[in-house]
């Protein structure tokens, strides 16, 4: 079983992308910021990350490229699921590591396609 960690600073979405997935099969963890998302990254090595942008602290962009960066965690894909529709943000956000990036609000299916995009079967 896969092991997803979800980021974002708000309970209700982390309740809300955690049940998706784990009807689908996931097992989630969850991470309030960027900061915390680093540290439970490197120390679970979840196979997938979904990452919010707009955070206390260390923002996503950030979070990703430090977790992109690092040799323990760049071989984990980041998916960015944000509020931030414009297109400069999802340049930014593959350049700093990221494999895909979802615009809020993100239903349900199209976050269990994203996620089995990046997962082996």
């Amino acid at each position: 079983m896969a092991l997803i960690l979800v980021v974002d600073d708000s309970p209700v979405e982390q309740h809300v992308y955690s049940q998706a997935l784990q009807q689908r099969g996931y097992e989630t963890i969850t991470a309030n910021d960027g900061e915390e998302a680093v540290s439970i990254a490197r120390e679970k090595k979840p196979d997938l990350i979904i990452m919010d942008v707009v955070m206390p602290g260390m923002n996503g962009f950030q979070a990703t490229r430090k977790l992109h960066n690092h040799p323990d965690t760049a071989g984990i894909p980041v998916i960015i699921i944000s509020t931030k529709n414009q297109e400069t943000d999802k340049i930014w956000a593959l350049r700093q590591g990221a494999v895909e990036y979802l615009v809020k609000p993100v239903k349900a299916d199209a976050l269990a396609e994203a996620v089995g995009a990046q997962l082996p079967a």
